[in-house]
């Protein structure tokens, strides 16, 4: 099954100011997401963000969050107990969804949205954990569970379809 921008949603999970620099190559995840959202914005795929305990890991880093349509604050792991499926926009049943920690909030998230009936796919190059170890079992979970295991590449050219695409060009700019 291919992802198609007209029936997805990007979500990014918690990439947190006071959380990123204990991530394993957090600069790495921020900039993976940050050109996944920005290709989101442009195939007009709706971008929400989450942000666990914002008062104490403050908010989404400011490239992230510009590009997000909306944030959701939340206080369990999985953002979905706290209203996250209340805010997706309607008619659209595939996830695409990144960020942090992989192996605690974004599985978390991931694992609810699978069970809700979602079609929910991991964007494994734009995920992140304080240990790799962790980031790998939970990537090998989520793919045991339903979830499909993808990367920023993988999601930017199903998106896309095909090279005539009117924003093909821009897209290869982002990624090459």
């Amino acid at each position: 099954m291919l992802m198609k921008a007209d029936q997805s949603i990007l979500i990014l999970i918690d990439l947190q100011e006071k959380l990123m620099p204990s991530i394993a190559f957090g600069g790495d995840v921020i900039s993976q997401c940050t050109t996944l959202a920005t290709i989101a914005g442009l195939l007009e795929v709706p971008v929400v963000g989450t942000e666990q305990l914002p008062e104490k890991l403050g908010h989404t880093v400011p490239d992230v969050r510009e590009l997000c349509d909306q944030v959701v604050e939340k206080y369990h792991f999985d953002a979905c107990p706290d209203g996250l499926i209340d805010q997706l926009p309607e008619g659209r049943q595939q996830i695409v969804i990144g960020g942090c920690e992989t192996h605690v909030c974004m599985m978390q998230t991931a694992l609810s949205l699978v069970d809700a009936g979602y079609k929910v796919w991991a964007v494994a190059d734009a995920t992140g954990s304080r240990d790799d170890l962790d980031r790998d079992i939970a990537l090998d979970r989520l793919h045991q569970s339903g979830a499909r295991i993808v990367t920023v590449e993988m999601v930017a050219f199903e998106w896309l379809r095909h090279c005539k695409h009117p924003r093909f060009r821009d897209i290869q700019g982002l990624i090459k």
